[in-house]
């Protein structure tokens, strides 16, 4: 190679260096998701500059964070036509953006949530009462959480309980229910619907 030449990476090396599959990156250009046209060397073999690269890894981002494929491609194709469509581009990149920002408030809520069952539990654990979680279902232990329908219990007082349903949260019907049966189901199956 001479000084003139740029470095360039097997499909091999780039699976090492970048952590994807040779089947993946090899599906990534037939789906059409690089900027530029995949080199080829005298042997005909795929070779990648440092800029494909690095698009690599941003695509990987890009997918991990939820990135449709179509949209990859559309990002991409915007970069292969050149100069003048940069605003496409930010509205593509501002839209992920937001989806991204979503997940992570989604996953924050959960996450408060998991902490505090985790905290439950530690405490009825040393409290000796862990027997006591779940007994009446999902318990909030009078602290209010984004998905949580008890609300916190007034000093002194215990928490109103929830009105009975007629499923329980586990599936089982109460003992003595019956269920509704489709008025259709008692007409004979030899019986012919009315014209209409």
């Amino acid at each position: 190679m001479t000084a003139t030449e740029e470095p360039t990476w097997s499909i091999g090396e780039v699976s090492d260096l970048t952590g994807l599959t040779t089947h993946t990156v090899r599906f990534y250009e037939q789906e059409g998701l690089f900027f530029a046209p995949v080199r080829r060397n005298a042997a005909g073999r795929r070779v990648f500059t440092a800029d494909e690269v690095e698009w690599l890894k941003v695509c990987m981002r890009l997918r991990s964070s939820g990135m449709p494929l179509p949209e990859i491609r559309r990002y991409a194709q915007l970069v292969l036509e050149g100069d003048g469509n940069e605003a496409n581009r930010l509205e593509v990149l501002r839209q992920h953006e937001a989806n991204v920002q979503q997940q992570v408030t989604d996953l924050q809520e959960a996450l408060d949530i998991i902490h505090h069952k985790v905290e439950l539990y530690t405490e009825r654990l040393r409290a000796g009462t862990a027997a006591e979680v779940w007994r009446h279902g999902p318990e909030c232990d009078g602290v209010a959480l984004p998905s949580c329908r008890c609300g916190p219990a007034a000093p002194g007082t215990a928490r109103t309980a929830r009105p009975a349903r007629r499923r329980s949260a586990w599936g089982r019907r109460p003992a003595g229910h019956r269920p509704r049966r489709n008025p259709r189901s008692r007409r004979s199956r030899h019986t012919a619907a009315p014209a209409r």
